[in-house]
């Protein structure tokens, strides 16, 4: 497990990898990117026993704040990763926040207002230190190969593979590859070299990012202004991060001059106005930024995948950036480890643009409609924006229109090929496509999370089974599809048992005999009120792409 950070990853170099004398096998997979994206999938790929080459054209991690706000279901995915605990350890958990409209607040929300669970709704955390926990747990992996100034200059598809030309401050080489995951961000070069676009919408409009170290007695919360009185006739918003660091967005309008704004004479001024002219604050890093809603008409190019901003591009309005690069990776991963292994056929890849582009367009949708609401783009928007605001302070009806930035949320795969539908009758959100939730349980009098549990393959939960009902389960064979068996019940011999309070069990809609079927990324992808094995192998052979016609 990774520990709390002691490096300063923001100033860390890492050494450049040497060119390899002779690189003549093909390699199953190759990243291109070690940003958060990269790292996460070859992390994920590499610990269930797929060797993997992680090549980056830098010798440094991510320097600034950038992406900061990780959700509970991203941190989820870090824990299955090996490197959640010190991110949280690290960062600051969130789920409050407050929309403010001129000097007024309209109202304020709570992201996850129940207890029992072991992840906060999100952390604010900089991509340097999410970097450098990733890069840590990646070093600790002996099938990982991390190549950096290894720069990506040419690609070609070859067959059933693709062929990277690499150059180095020591020369160029050729480097083979089964699969190649184009994880490297916007401007992928990998993107391009294949002669492939992004589609979408540029919006004219223009923001400062301010990271400020200061003591401060804001709380830990999500804030946010329309129209505030120290910026007037634009937002701001503000997050505390890590060390003391305080992340400020303020609106610009598309007028604005990124290369004078970004100066700190013009910087100051705007933080001051802000926390007050008493306030005592050191600027820590400054940009300016412009934002697309765009992605790729396809995630998937032959041997070739696209993950991340390299794949799909949103505005930074609901922290949908980061959050769905990082699913992408733990969709793309678990798929390709499957198929590597041979318990799987190919079609299953394909199930990865079916699932992340529709959670992409998903994101798209709701970023765009944050920022139309943000940025009003016609008079009578602005209106319409304004009147609502002004109603928002006394009406509820009003607060559920206003938009300053839906925040992430995992995407469920209702219409996957990959689900099993329901045959009987369950309440709750834990549908067929829709990610696992968690709670607390007890195992061998320990107390654990039902995620740690479940593992990194599929899983089948069985809640408090009959004596029969165990015994079909202990006769039930997989196959080559590798399952882990849990039950939600008493230590039984021969299976992997743990105890629950009855959230758990509240959370599942579970009773007595009920069974899930849980994806390696921890979807559903069945449930049964009891446990039937020729319904169960049904699930599990459509679950890893049989049933998909190519």
């Amino acid at each position: 497990m990774v520990m709390a950070a002691s490096i300063d990853y923001e100033a860390l170099r890492l050494p450049a990898t040497p060119r390899p004398d002779a690189e003549t096998q093909r390699h199953p997979v190759v990243i291109a990117g070690a940003g958060p994206i990269g790292l996460a999938a070859a992390i994920d790929l590499a610990q269930n026993g797929v060797d993997v080459v992680l090549v980056d054209d830098d010798d440094r991690l991510s320097t600034g704040s950038r992406a900061i706000c990780f959700a509970k279901r991203t941190l989820e995915i870090f824990d299955r990763l090996g490197c959640g605990e010190a991110m949280v350890r690290q960062g600051v958990g969130w789920s409050k926040g407050r929309v403010f409209h001129r000097d007024g607040q309209i109202y304020e929300f709570d992201l996850l207002p129940e207890q029992g669970h072991r992840r906060p709704a999100f952390i604010n955390l900089q991509q340097y230190y999410v970097e450098g926990f990733l890069y840590e747990r990646a070093k600790a992996l002996p099938r990982l190969d991390m190549r950096w100034r290894h720069r990506v200059a040419g690609v070609k598809i070859e067959g059933e593979g693709v062929t990277l030309d690499i150059e180095t401050p020591e020369g160029g080489y050729a480097l083979k590859a089964r699969y190649l995951v184009a994880a490297d961000g916007s401007r992928s070069f990998v993107r391009k070299a294949l002669g492939l676009e992004s589609h979408g919408q540029t919006f004219r409009d223009r923001f400062l990012i301010a990271d400020v170290r200061m003591e401060a007695d804001f709380p830990a919360e999500r804030w946010f202004w329309f129209d505030a009185p120290f910026h007037p006739g634009q937002s701001t918003l503000l997050h505390r991060q890590a060390d003391n660091v305080w992340r400020i967005d303020f609106q610009l309008g598309w007028d604005a001059d990124p290369q004078v704004e970004r100066q700190p004479e013009r910087v100051l001024p705007r933080v001051r106005a802000l926390l007050g002219k008493e306030a005592k604050f050191e600027l820590v890093w400054a940009s300016v930024y412009t934002f697309s809603c765009l992605r790729m008409e396809s995630f998937r190019c032959g041997p070739v995948f696209f993950a991340g901003d390299s794949a799909h591009g949103v505005s930074p309005f609901g922290a949908r950036g980061a959050n769905s690069g990082v699913q992408d990776a733990e969709n793309l991963a678990w798929k390709l480890r499957f198929v590597l292994r041979g318990q799987a056929p190919e079609a299953l890849l394909d199930t990865y643009g079916v699932e992340r582009e529709f959670a992409a367009d998903e994101n798209i949708k709701n970023s765009t409609r944050s920022t139309d609401f943000i940025t009003p783009k016609s008079e009578i928007s602005r209106q319409f924006r304004d009147a609502t605001l002004e109603l928002a302070r006394d009406c509820g009806f009003a607060r559920q229109l206003v938009n300053s930035g839906r925040l992430s949320k995992p995407s469920v795969y209702a219409s996957s090929p990959l689900n099993t539908p329901d045959e009987d009758a369950f309440a709750g959100a834990l549908i067929p496509g829709a990610p696992c939730a968690d709670a607390p349980i007890s195992r061998d009098g320990r107390d654990d999370w039902l995620l740690s549990v479940s593992g990194d393959d599929f899983a089948l939960l069985a809640f408090s089974p009959s004596p029969s009902q165990i015994e079909a389960l202990r006769a039930f064979s997989s196959g080559e599809i590798a399952l882990k068996i849990v039950l939600i019940a008493p230590k039984t011999a021969g299976f992997v048992c743990v105890a629950d309070d009855g959230l758990a069990a509240a959370r599942f809609d579970a009773r007595p005999g009920t069974t899930y079927l849980l994806r390696p990324d921890q979807h559903v992808a069945a449930r049964w009120r009891r446990f039937d094995a020729a319904k169960v192998d049904a699930a599990l052979r459509r679950a890893v792409g049989e049933a998909i016609r190519c």
